[in-house]
């Protein structure tokens, strides 16, 4: 019975969710030749709907544990679902999330996102593509935008706690910023990769600011650390993994 309700909910979510993408993704694209602010409020309206249906539809309670100030500086976030890629705009007015590139080539969607300001990662793009995306990251601080980027590289079953990719050390070292790391357990009620999610509480757990200049190991390990602070301790037991070069 359980599993019955989930699944429709599910079904009813996804439909809003659907519906809801469409118009706001097409909307984004036509506004922006007359007011790209207009555009922003098109993406923001998205993600606040997401919420308001997953709150209400699916059953989610969310908490936020700390401040996320609206600031340039490199929020890094656990990976968990796609539930926190789509939070990004509500969280923040303007983001500039670091995404895969290959949801740029998505119709419609893919274009709203490159009007908006997303920041496209290619990564066997070598020197050429880092030279644009440091170029982006840069312009994105400039106009007083915080960055976001999900170090771990993919979405991550809740409970594992993978070593972040090298391009974190790249941006941190680059571009000198401050790190606010964020520990998200999206996982549990809004499973990655799996259709059907279920009722549940979703935290976010904001950890300590990490200051620009440290060392590559010292800051890769305080920020993986913060960002698993919401999994299982025997998923930290090991310690820190260094990533492969």
């Amino acid at each position: 019975m359980r599993y019955i309700i989930a699944l429709i909910r599910s079904i009813l979510f996804w439909l809003l969710f659907f519906l809801m993408s469409s118009f706001c993704s097409i909307g984004a694209v036509i506004s922006l030749p007359i007011s790209h602010k207009a555009t922003i409020w098109f993406v923001r309206l998205w993600s606040q709907f997401h919420r308001l249906i997953a709150r209400f539809v699916l059953g989610h309670r969310i908490v936020v544990e700390g401040a996320m100030p609206d600031i340039p500086v490199l929020y890094v976030f656990k990976h968990e679902g796609a539930f926190e890629t789509i939070e990004q705009p509500g969280l923040f007015r303007h983001p500039a999330v670091f995404a895969k590139e290959e949801l740029f080539s998505i119709p419609v969607w893919g274009k709203a996102a490159q009007f908006y300001g997303l920041i496209p990662v290619d990564r066997d793009g070598g020197g050429k593509a880092m030279r644009a995306m440091l170029g982006a990251a840069k312009a994105a601080l400039a106009a007083g935008r915080p960055l976001v980027l999900f170090a771990e590289g993919t979405r991550v079953p809740h409970g594992l706690a993978p070593p972040l990719r090298p391009g974190f050390a790249g941006m941190y070292r680059l571009l000198g910023i401050d790190v606010i790391p964020v520990a998200v357990d999206s996982g549990l009620a809004y499973p990655p990769r799996r259709w059907v999610k279920w009722p549940g509480t979703i935290t976010y757990r904001i950890g300590e600011t990490i200051p620009a200049g440290l060392p590559r190991e010292e800051a890769e390990e305080r920020v993986w650390r913060a960002i698993n602070a919401l999994n299982p301790p025997e998923a930290l037991l090991e310690g820190y993994k260094k990533p492969s070069p």
